[in-house]
């Protein structure tokens, strides 16, 4: 079946994809993808990766 697959970057935060059936991370590995909407992590700082731990709210980032 195709879905459309869409992503959504929140700012200062995760991608956030609606539709996906899997996820292939950096490395290849396939996450496989269990809820309609899934937030991934493009803060490099989460212990969960692929997947956004809400590890980018403490990183000290300059703003304009």
């Amino acid at each position: 079946m195709n879905r459309e697959i869409q992503v959504f970057a929140c700012p200062h935060g995760p991608l956030l994809v609606r539709g996906a059936d899997i996820v292939v991370d950096e490395s290849g590995d396939e996450h496989a993808v269990e809820r309609p909407v899934v937030a991934l992590c493009v803060c490099e700082g989460s212990g969960r990766k692929p997947w956004c731990d809400g590890t980018h709210k403490s990183i000290r980032r300059d703003l304009p």
